[in-house]
């Protein structure tokens, strides 16, 4: 099985918890008179509509960049499985809620059990930001190839593309822990350095 029970909430939680911390950040365009949004936000006294617009730009990229990790790994007969980082999270969402200026945090990771060869190594931790350089691509595409965009796509994909880019440089750091040093090491010692 792809993804069991606990993998699964653990997604939704990390998803929401994503949304939550990203949705005054992230607002799609309102339009004027927008009904439907004032009696929502006045209602429950939260922005769903802002919530709903930060998960649709955030949560893909973090998915999608765990999943590169674990469908690789998958491929190389190892066991995948996908956590939201329970204690990063918490932080973002105390740090959020205190009007922190800067929220740090890993929402995500995937933990991986068997012995995999350097090069196995090496193309699990970079298909995670691979998957970042694709909805990169696709977004760019994407915001060139439509000239009549309407302003609540046009704002979807230009943050998609922002985050995947964000992402992708993030992530290949070479600092340890991050998949950027597993990559450059493995790299190193393929080339014989």
């Amino acid at each position: 099985m792809f993804l069991n029970l606990w993998e699964i909430l653990d997604m939704l939680l990390m998803i929401g918890v994503v949304g939550f911390i990203f949705m005054s950040a992230f607002r799609a365009p309102k339009k004027d008179g927008d009904v439907l949004d004032r009696y929502l936000k006045k209602t429950s006294g939260f922005d769903w509509n802002a919530f709903w617009f930060a998960t649709m730009v955030t949560a893909p990229a973090i998915i999608l960049h765990e999943f590169g990790h674990k469908i690789t790994a998958l491929s190389f007969g190892l066991e995948s499985t996908f956590h939201a980082a329970y204690l990063w999270l918490l932080i973002a969402v105390v740090l959020k809620l205190i009007n922190f200026p800067f929220i740090f945090f890993v929402p995500a990771y995937v933990s991986i059990i068997g012995t995999a060869s350097v090069q196995q190594s090496t193309l699990i931790a970079f298909m995670g930001p691979g998957i970042n350089i694709l909805l990169f691509i696709i977004a760019f595409i994407i915001l060139k190839a439509d000239k009549k965009i309407k302003p609540k796509t046009f704002q979807f994909w230009t943050l998609t593309k922002q985050i995947n880019l964000f992402l992708l440089i993030f992530n290949l750091l070479p600092i340890p822990g991050f998949d950027g040093f597993t990559v450059f090491s493995g790299l190193w010692h393929m080339v014989g350095l």
